[in-house]
């Protein structure tokens, strides 16, 4: 069985693509990367679309990604959001932390 990874690519004008799985083993190892990949942009539209599965490591990093782009005064739209991810995020009580950047 082959361990799923974590996709980001950068598109332009702030999209950016997430896939793959985001969950507790893939998720410390691409945080720790964070400054690598961590957008510098004034509007950040995430892209979920290719979002295979995530639990709540996963959940956890998206609203740390949140956190940091709004410390630096950016704002986040979170685009195709799975299904698995609104269910995480109500079950959690926090649905209302990332309700204004849902698309």
């Amino acid at each position: 069985m082959t361990k799923q990874k974590i996709g980001w690519q950068a598109q332009e004008n702030g999209l950016y693509h997430l896939s793959g799985a985001l969950e507790r083993d893939t998720v410390p190892a691409f945080w720790q990367q964070r400054h690598e990949w961590m957008p510098q942009d004034s509007a950040v539209q995430l892209d979920l679309a290719a979002v295979g599965r995530i639990d709540s490591a996963g959940m956890v990093m998206l609203l740390h990604v949140y956190q940091q782009l709004s410390l630096n005064g950016a704002e986040l739209k979170i685009l195709n959001v799975p299904e698995q991810l609104v269910t995480l995020l109500r079950l959690s009580h926090v649905e209302s932390m990332l309700a204004a950047c849902i698309e």
